[in-house]
């Protein structure tokens, strides 16, 4: 059987139940998948490049298949130094799926050896993002329900409550 690695990027600050329920499928139908943070310059992440690893190996831990990692420049560069043949892209609504099929188009340009597989999150998450579980945990919102408990925790130690 031919071994297939696939790349989940994303910046997961923090890490969802969303996320966690792709990670989750794809590690059943990958040999490997690379649960990779996308590390941007350009962007100010409310967790660091270490607290979000951290947060990603403890809610991965019992996946066997799931290693975590970091990176930053072109995915497209990225996948082929990690040996990956795909990379996941988590489509939540159909506003979605304009720029990652943009991305997935200019991705095959680059690395015609490299697909990209889109995967939806279960209906339950699909309205869920990073930037809404923070905006309502800042508030002291109960987001019990959006993410991992140890994220949970890590949110109510950020906030001090």
């Amino acid at each position: 059987m031919k071994k297939i690695i696939a790349i989940y990027p994303g910046t997961f600050d923090p890490v969802t139940n969303g996320h966690l329920d792709i990670i989750e499928r794809a590690s059943e139908l990958f040999t490997e998948v690379i649960v990779s943070i996308a590390v941007n310059r350009n962007k100010k992440p409310m967790f660091e490049n270490e607290e979000r690893l951290d947060m990603l190996k403890n809610v991965t831990r019992h996946l066997g298949n799931v290693k975590v990692d970091s990176f930053e420049g072109l995915l497209v560069r990225y996948a082929e130094r990690m040996k990956a043949n795909v990379m996941i892209r988590g489509l939540r609504a159909v506003s979605d799926f304009e720029y990652e099929f943009q991305m997935s188009l200019t991705n095959k340009k680059l690395n015609p050896g490299i697909n990209t597989i889109f995967m939806m999150p279960n209906e339950k998450y699909t309205y869920l993002n990073s930037s809404l579980v923070r905006e309502l945990a800042s508030y002291n919102a109960n987001v019990d329900e959006f993410i991992p408990p140890y994220v949970l925790k890590k949110l109510k130690e950020k906030f001090g409550y």
